[in-house]
């Protein structure tokens, strides 16, 4: 979920290489002046497109900072970053935390398990003196792997710096994590389909915020012993080059592909998000289409017959992070946009492929505002019925702006969601 960290960083990385002429200051100060008046209260949101099935969610409960949590699982005032997976038993929840959303080297990365989700036991915690981000667990061959990306202690910069794996051993234990090879990649999702682990991951991030119109490899990998990712393509390597970071996918029933791509830093697509699709034949082989609406940590799943999105939505009229209006240059056209972005409010919401249509439709909000949506699923015993853990800012308390809640507290929480045909 790496965005940009202040408007002020923002706009000073652009001043910093502004040209003679003033035009970048201009563009900005444009932006800026055009941002929604937040005090005016949210808009309602867009339109429910339910398909098949409705989706409601019944249960809300706070898990983290919480009383089941073991002393050891120290939350300091910001808890974002997180991944849940069952194993043997039992729920693996880890998350990231530290002073505020920010890079810094106060940040820990620790792991929990709970064969309730009420009371949960210190597995490990993670500790390099610099921001850790992306956990990631995946079963392969019955071990419970984990995997994180390594970032810097900047919190104006985004510095990926590589993976880390660290594997669960039999008597509980946790190995010292192991560099996967990775160098400068952020690691996205984690997990199995039909038999077969899959890593998603992006490599060019510090591009995003740079603002140098670098492009961005965007990866399909898989593995054999969890430690070796390969690509699926071996030329080239990526399944898409452009400004797209955050990836992740699903297959339907048929073994066809579904796929988000972030398309933050903007291309010749434009900005916002990627809508891409590929068949079974070649799963590596994308199709994508533009979306000007940004679906910020996306997580998908197939149910029932449809492919489902969880990803963050941005409370505007419009929704959109592509505005229509660009500037002179792509660098002023994405600082616009990212400083629009950051002064709404947000959600994390529940939304559908429409596969008739290759576009992405509205179904309903988690309960969530301020700084929000990174969420990770784990299925229940109800075949209609899954489990989400998400982090926002306090959901009781004022819709604030992204940028406000990002230097606040954030918590997570665990949402029951019924599909009701």
């Amino acid at each position: 979920m790496h965005t940009c960290t202040f408007v002020c960083g923002l706009v000073f990385s652009v001043c910093a290489c502004a040209d003679d002429d003033g035009t970048t200051d201009a563009a900005i100060d444009s932006a800026i002046d055009t941002q929604p008046d937040t005090d005016a209260g949210p808009p309602p949101p867009p339109p429910s497109e339910p398909g098949r099935h409705t989706v409601e969610v019944l249960e809300t409960r706070q898990v983290v900072p919480g009383d089941g949590l073991p002393s050891e699982a120290i939350s300091m005032t910001s808890n974002n970053n997180l991944d849940v997976i069952r194993h043997d038993g039992r729920v693996y929840l880890a998350f990231r935390t530290g002073p505020d959303h920010f890079a810094g080297p106060e940040v820990l990365m620790h792991v929990v398990s709970s064969d309730d989700e009420l009371t949960w036991e210190h597995e490990a915690t993670f500790d390099f003196d610099t921001d850790l981000r992306e956990p990631r667990f995946l079963v392969l061959d019955g071990r419970l792997l984990f995997y994180f990306s390594i970032l810097g202690t900047n919190r104006f910069r985004f510095e990926p710096m590589g993976v880390r794996m660290s594997e669960r051993l039999a008597d509980g234990t946790w190995t010292e994590p192991a560099d996967i090879g990775m160098t400068g990649y952020v690691v996205w999702r984690t997990r199995t389909e039909r038999g077969t682990p899959y890593m998603t991951a992006y490599l060019g991030g510090e591009h995003i915020y740079l603002f140098d119109g670098m492009p961005l490899d965007v990866e399909l990998r898989t593995t054999t012993d969890g430690l070796i990712w390969t690509p699926l393509r071996t030329e080239p390597g990526y399944v898409y080059r452009g400004g797209g970071s955050e990836m992740d996918f699903t297959l339907d029933d048929d073994g066809n592909l579904f796929s988000i791509i972030r398309n933050e830093a903007g291309d010749d697509t434009g900005w916002g998000s990627l809508v891409c699709r590929a068949d079974a034949a070649d799963i590596a082989d994308w199709t994508c289409v533009h979306d000007p609406k940004k679906y910020d940590s996306p997580l998908m799943f197939w149910h029932d017959g449809e492919a489902y999105l969880i990803g963050r939505r941005n409370v505007t009229e419009t929704g959109r992070y592509d505005l229509g209006t660009p500037g002179a240059t792509p660098t002023i056209t994405t600082v616009r946009y990212q400083v629009d972005y950051s002064n709404s409010p947000k959600r994390c919401a529940v939304w559908r492929w429409v596969r008739d249509e290759d576009r992405i439709a509205y179904i309903t909000d988690l309960p969530s505002r301020g700084d929000t949506c990174f969420p990770a699923r784990i299925d229940t015993t109800d075949p209609n019925r899954i489990v989400l853990y998400n982090y926002s800012s306090d959901i009781n308390g004022p819709d604030i702006a992204w940028n406000v809640g990002q230097e606040g507290p954030t918590f997570i929480y665990r949402h029951v969601l019924e599909f009701t045909p």
